[in-house]
């Protein structure tokens, strides 16, 4: 694996500055990525404040200069924040029906489920990973010449409901295909349009776009073999951004720092729920003991999978600190960070426990 240290020009950050980073930190998380295996290509960044302190990259095949990734279901970390914005400005209460801002969504849950339980996975909507799998194993709603309807408000996801709103979460992506149809009712933009205007533009996030693209994307590989059978806009508002991990991470950035939504709304966003295994809105928020760190460590996780393409994206608001990883190959072993083992928790230690180097 190619491992750049203090890659600050491709971040558009100060290099002396990251260049003075407590080597501690950098030299624990090289350590890590280095043992984990993370082949044929994989990304990661890990920072402490605005300062990248550790990057790393592996590419086999000629690609564009910045490799870009599928971000599979951080999309719905993206579309939760797009959410809030319109929370804050007070055109959506988290606690109205869905059907008060969708009045054509023909689901019979339409009418009780709520924003806010849409968010959480507590819609009772039915999940396109359901569908009968075509010859390549891949749910037939996520492949070409799928015979159903893929209308947000008509299609698949109006249809027969799994159950009443509001019990345990079940993770499915009609939530966030229907809460892309909800920011366009609001809003009279595309959630496609949206994510340009409100993030990626305002942020200077050059490779953000979403499928169908003609830009070369990283493939995947399932049992050492190039995936097959996906078509990636049928994913659209649950998983179907793509970009770079530097311009996931200065999403990540943003969020923290309170340049997308005040304060008030990001609690919301980042509501963890005990009770229902931590989700919060559009991802998991909760807290967690690391190895070195005194006591236990706040940890906002969204993770994502399509075919080969896997990622994590972890924010440690109180830390400030950020650990993204993108692998290629299906299957990698990330562990459980409250499992308290495996890579995930080894990086997190390691990013912020580690004891710090004076400047």
């Amino acid at each position: 694996m190619k491992i750049i240290l203090a890659a600050a020009l491709s971040l558009g950050l100060n290099a002396a500055a990251v260049a003075n980073e407590p080597r501690a930190d950098a030299k624990a998380v090289e350590d890590i990525v280095s043992a984990s295996g993370i082949e044929p290509m994989g990304d990661v960044i890990t920072s402490r404040g605005d300062k990248v302190f550790f990057t790393a990259t592996h590419n086999h095949w000629p690609i564009e200069k910045v490799n870009l990734w599928r971000w599979a279901s951080v999309t719905k970390q993206v579309i939760a924040t797009l959410v809030l914005q319109q929370v804050a400005a007070g055109r959506i209460d988290l606690d109205q029906p869905v059907a008060r801002y969708l009045p054509g969504f023909k689901s019979a849950n339409a009418g009780s489920v709520t924003v806010r339980q849409l968010l959480r996975h507590q819609s009772g909507l039915p999940n396109p990973d359901d569908t009968a799998a075509t010859p390549d194993s891949v749910p037939a709603y996520e492949a070409p010449g799928y015979k159903g309807s893929r209308d947000p408000l008509k299609g698949y996801c109006a249809g027969p409901v799994k159950g009443a709103p509001g019990g345990n979460w079940d993770y499915n992506n009609c939530d966030y295909i229907v809460a892309g149809a909800l920011l366009e009712a609001v809003t009279g933009k595309t959630w496609q349009a949206l994510v340009q205007d409100r993030i990626a533009k305002p942020l200077g996030l050059k490779t953000v776009g979403a499928f169908p693209t003609k830009k070369p994307t990283v493939p995947g590989m399932i049992d050492g073999k190039p995936e097959t059978g996906y078509d990636l806009s049928a994913f659209g508002a649950s998983a179907g951004l793509y970009g770079s991990v530097e311009d996931l991470w200065k999403f990540d950035r943003a969020l923290m720092t309170g340049t997308l939504l005040p304060d008030s709304a990001r609690a919301q966003l980042w509501d963890g729920q005990p009770k229902l295994g931590s989700i919060a809105l559009g991802q998991w928020a909760f807290s967690a003991p690391l190895e070195g760190c005194a006591k236990p460590v706040r940890i906002v996780e969204r993770r994502g999978a399509i075919g080969g393409i896997e990622v994590r994206n972890f924010i440690l608001p109180d830390a400030d600190v950020v650990a993204i990883v993108f692998v290629s190959k299906a299957g990698f072993d990330f562990g459980e960070v409250w499992q308290a083992r495996g890579f995930s928790y080894d990086l997190l230690s390691a990013a912020a426990c580690t004891p710090k180097e004076p400047l």
